[in-house]
């Protein structure tokens, strides 16, 4: 239940401006972020978003489990640090242009993109098909473009309309310039690694054709290469004219379309404060014998921890018996857990 009530509140956030916040919070946010949820006050809803929850609901209610996909896959790459992608705070919007909350947009945008696409696919979505590319004439008759590839093009875009419509309207300040920048980055950490994978076709398992067809990365793979990228994110300001974001430093290079950037620096998420959104540090589990991330003197916060030995069972010693039965005894087996004080 908690878990839902977060993706529907970071969901919201991502989707519409802070100043409209506060009406979803009065009325009480839902438990469960659907499409009927999202499209139900036509009043927040703007340009292609209204056409997209009129015309294409079931497009809706993918975008829509996008966002938990990437809530949780943001929640496993973050889950060692300070900040593992969770927040007790009504008000996300005051740090929604730092580091950390700033960085969360790309996984959304990824997650929409990945989910739709995969939907697609799968033939769930009646209005697109899969991706047929046209024949590489340098493939010399080895192999053909064939089967049924992922259209990335189309999740690519259904993201951008609905990700991107309302920030798209208030384009000149800061921090929907920076929004805008990181959503275009998640979206391309999909659709720009995608692979080529193939089936031979011949006589007794020869491979005298294959056919090929373009795969997205594994999600896994893209929640990675944004989490480093996370790690590399770079400060920005506006530029005089307001028309670009340039790095604060001088001596740092312009970001590209793949970096992610922010505006303000993160609190350290050590004590749990309202006012920022930090659940703290407090009760996690932690590594006592790292001195990285994770480990107990990072993630504690130098406040210490405590060591509790916990009991429990296991299957153990399995034995394969003829035929198709296996065996395995009860194993009594103790873990150490510590936890920040």
């Amino acid at each position: 239940m908690r878990t839902q009530r977060l993706v529907a509140r970071l969901y919201l956030l991502l989707m519409f401006p802070a100043d409209i916040i506060g009406l979803w919070w009065a009325v009480g946010s839902p438990l469960i972020v659907d499409s009927n949820t999202i499209c139900k006050n036509t009043k927040l809803l703007a340009g292609r978003q209204k056409t997209i929850c009129k015309h294409e609901p079931e497009v809706v209610a993918e975008v829509a489990r996008g966002a938990r996909v990437a809530l949780l896959e943001c929640q496993y790459q973050f889950r060692n640090r300070r900040w593992n992608c969770t927040s007790a705070s009504r008000s996300l919007s005051r740090i929604l242009k730092t580091k950390n909350l700033r960085s969360f947009t790309p996984f959304t945008a990824a997650g929409v993109v990945y989910v739709v696409t995969q939907a697609c696919s799968m033939g769930t979505l009646p209005q697109c098909t899969c991706e047929h590319p046209a024949r590489d004439k340098s493939s010399d008759g080895e192999w053909e473009w064939g089967g049924c590839g992922d259209n990335v093009e189309y999740g690519y875009r259904k993201s951008r309309d609905f990700m991107d419509a309302r920030k798209r309207k208030r384009k000149g300040d800061l921090t929907t310039k920076i929004q805008l920048h990181n959503n275009e980055a998640g979206r391309l950490a999909v659709k720009s690694f995608m692979r080529q994978e193939c089936k031979c076709h011949g006589l007794s398992g020869s491979c005298t054709l294959k056919t090929c067809w373009k795969k997205m990365p594994p999600l896994r793979e893209v929640g990675i290469r944004l989490k480093e990228t996370f790690d590399g994110a770079i400060r920005v300001i506006i530029s005089n004219d307001g028309k670009y974001i340039i790095p604060e430093g001088i001596t740092i290079k312009p970001p590209s379309k793949q970096d992610l950037v922010y505006s303000d620096p993160s609190p350290d998420f050590c004590k749990k404060n309202r006012a920022v959104g930090s659940l703290g540090t407090k009760g996690r589990e932690c590594e006592s014998n790292s001195l990285g991330v994770g480990g107990c003197d990072l993630l504690c916060c130098g406040r210490g921890y405590s060591k509790t030995l916990l009991a429990f069972r296991e299957n153990c010693k399995c034995r394969f018996l003829w035929c198709c039965e296996v065996i395995c005894d009860t194993c009594e087996r103790t873990k150490v857990v510590h936890t920040c004080l």
